[in-house]
């Protein structure tokens, strides 16, 4: 009697999977490629102190702190851009918690569109991005918002920010020519982003792991090798917490804002379907 096997594979369907991880990116970014502006967008970063690092992985909950920070910042510097006429831009939001050693470093990867719909009806351009106000805005914001959860023993570290950092918190908002046509691969690039790939991955010989990658601050190839019990440390405390949302949506893009605009894209403007 011949007996038919039938292999059927299956996914286990979490974002941490490089392979899930992967094919969730997609389908998410064709869906986003969607809701954007046929506008130029900025890929911008927005990094915070090593002494905060820590208040974060011991409370969760204060990775809301970031989001917030974030789309404050942004929504106020298109607005002192036009008071009047309010310019209201569209941005992405995608935190990040891990760095390319594998530890714990939040940070927020953000997609902003290159101008903002005002309160006339009409698209206006914006080219040129403060800065020098992002990164003092946005460190005020931050120890605000963290005040404002954890009380009045943050004051310490508070206050050791502003010493250290009188220029702000780190943000990078430099052009990168950032057009319609690449505005999916930046996407996809950062969402669902396995926290390390597969390549990266040298060796494994039952005890130890070694991998490797490119330190941001010089771009120098390092080589670690650490017992596996250690690397899985690494890599299971970048697993969100059930129902935690990664990516989030702001100004234009908010699903508040569904109600109120629809949009019409084309390559210079954006119009509202009535």
């Amino acid at each position: 009697m011949n007996i038919l096997l039938k292999f059927v594979p299956f996914r286990c369907h979490s974002r941490f999977c490089p392979t899930c991880g992967n094919k969730y990116s997609m389908e998410r970014t064709t869906s986003m490629s969607f809701k954007l502006a046929n506008v130029a967008h900025r890929h911008c970063v927005f990094a915070i102190d090593e002494n905060l690092r820590e208040f974060f992985l011991k409370d969760r909950s204060l990775l809301d702190c970031l989001f917030h920070s974030v789309n404050s910042v942004i929504s106020r510097m298109f607005y002192s851009l036009n008071k009047s006429k309010n310019f209201t831009p569209g941005f992405i939001m995608v935190l990040h918690t891990f760095g390319r050693d594998l530890k714990w470093n939040p940070h927020i990867h953000c997609l902003i569109s290159e101008g903002g719909y005002s309160d006339n009806g009409f698209w206006h351009p914006v080219k040129h991005f403060n800065y020098t106000f992002l990164r003092n805005a946005f460190l005020t914001a931050l120890l605000n918002e963290m005040e404002s959860k954890i009380g009045p023993s943050s004051k310490k570290v508070k206050a050791k920010c502003y010493r250290d950092h009188k220029q702000g918190f780190y943000v990078y908002a430099k052009p990168n020519l950032c057009d319609p046509k690449i505005v999916v691969k930046y996407i996809g690039r950062y969402l669902g982003r396995p926290v390390i790939a597969t390549s990266r991955i040298d060796n494994y010989d039952g005890e130890m792991v070694t991998f490797h990658y490119n330190r941001h601050e010089d771009d120098q190839y390092i080589e670690e090798t650490v017992p596996a019990i250690e690397f899985i440390q690494r890599l299971i405390r970048h697993i969100p917490e059930k129902h935690f949302k990664m990516t989030r949506y702001g100004g234009l893009y908010a699903r508040l804002r569904a109600g109120h605009f629809q949009f019409k894209r084309t390559l210079q403007t954006v119009f509202p379907i009535n």
